[in-house]
C-alpha cells in the first residue's frame, strides 16, 4: 500500500512538473517564462531550462531581460558539459556585456571550457594552446581577479601537457631510428622548454642519436658525424657531470673516438 502511494505521488508530481513546463512554454508573459527558466536552471533541470531560455533570447532582445537570459543560456551549455558551445556563448556574453557583474565569470569559464576540451597529450593540442591563450587573455583583461592563482595553476598543467607532447614526438624519431631528425627535434625541445625536468633525458637522447647516426653512417660521413657526437657528449657531461648515465655516455664517447681513429684523413694522399 505504501509503495503504491509513493508511485501515485511520483506520477502526480511528474504530471504537475510537465504541466508547469507546458504552461511556461505556452505563456506569452516573458517575466513568467524567465522565472520558470531560472527555476529549472537552478534545480538543475537543463532539459526544461534551455528551451525556455532559447525562446527568450529572441523575445527579450533589446530589453532589460536580455542580459540575464543570455547569461543563463551561456551557463546552461557549461552546465550540460557542452564545452564547445559553452565556450562560444560564454565568450560572446563577456564581449556583449563587458560591464556586467557576470563578465569576469563568463570570460573565465569560456577559457575553462577549452581546458575541459584539452585531450590527452598524444592527440591534437589545439584546445590546449587555446586554453592557455584564453587564460592569459583573461588575466590581462581582469588583472585584479581572485582567479589569478587558479589560472596560473591551470596554465602550468596545460604547458606540461604540451611539453610532454613535444618530448614524445622527438622520442618517436629516436625510437624509429631516424637519428638525425631525433637530434634536431630534441635540440628544438630544449630551446622551447629550457627549464624542463626532462632536460637531462633530452641531452642524453641527443648524444645517443648522434652516436647511432655516426656509427651507422657511410664512410664518407662518419668522421663529421662522430665529431658531432663528441660535441654532444661534452655538452651532456658539462650540464650533468653527476648523471647516473655517465657510464653509458662515456661508452658512447669511446665508440665515437674509435670511429675517428679508424677514419682516414681525407687530406692524406
Amino acid at each position: 500500500m505504501f509503495k503504491k502511494s509513493l508511485l501515485f505521488l511520483f506520477i502526480a508530481l511528474a504530471a504537475s512538473s510537465c504541466s508547469d513546463f507546458n504552461k511556461a512554454v505556452k505563456s506569452t508573459d516573458k517575466q513568467y517564462k524567465y522565472e520558470k527558466a531560472v527555476e529549472y536552471f537552478n534545480k538543475p533541470d537543463y532539459d526544461r531550462a534551455m528551451p525556455l531560455l532559447e525562446e527568450l533570447l529572441g523575445l527579450t532582445r533589446g530589453d532589460t531581460l536580455f542580459e540575464p537570459v543570455s547569461y543563463y543560456y551561456a551557463k546552461g551549455y557549461y552546465g550540460t558539459k557542452d564545452y564547445i558551445l559553452g565556450s562560444y556563448y560564454l565568450e560572446n556574453f563577456a564581449k556583449t556585456f563587458p560591464n556586467s557583474v557576470h563578465a569576469e565569470e563568463c570570460s573565465f569559464l569560456a577559457a575553462y571550457c577549452h581546458f575541459k576540451e584539452s585531450p590527452e597529450y598524444e592527440l591534437d593540442q589545439t584546445d590546449t594552446q587555446m586554453a592557455i591563450d584564453k587564460m592569459e587573455l583573461f588575466m590581462v583583461r581582469f588583472p585584479e581577479t581572485n582567479l589569478k592563482d587558479s589560472c596560473n595553476n591551470l596554465i602550468d598543467g596545460l604547458r606540461l601537457k604540451l611539453e610532454k607532447k613535444d618530448y614524445a614526438s622527438a622520442y618517436q624519431y629516436l625510437h624509429t631510428r631516424n637519428y638525425r631528425s631525433a637530434s634536431l627535434a630534441f635540440a628544438d625541445f630544449l630551446k622551447k622548454w629550457p627549464n624542463s625536468d626532462r632536460r637531462e633525458d633530452a641531452y642524453f637522447n641527443i648524444l645517443e642519436a648522434d652516436h647511432d647516426l655516426a656509427v651507422n653512417s657511410v664512410e664518407s660521413k662518419k668522421a663529421e658525424r662522430a665529431e658531432a657526437g663528441v660535441r654532444s657528449f661534452n655538452t651532456f657531461a658539462d650540464a650533468f657531470p653527476e648523471s647516473k648515465r655517465m657510464g653509458q655516455a662515456r661508452a658512447m664517447l669511446r665508440d665515437l673516438n674509435a670511429q675517428l681513429q679508424r677514419t682516414p684523413d681525407p687530406s692524406t694522399p
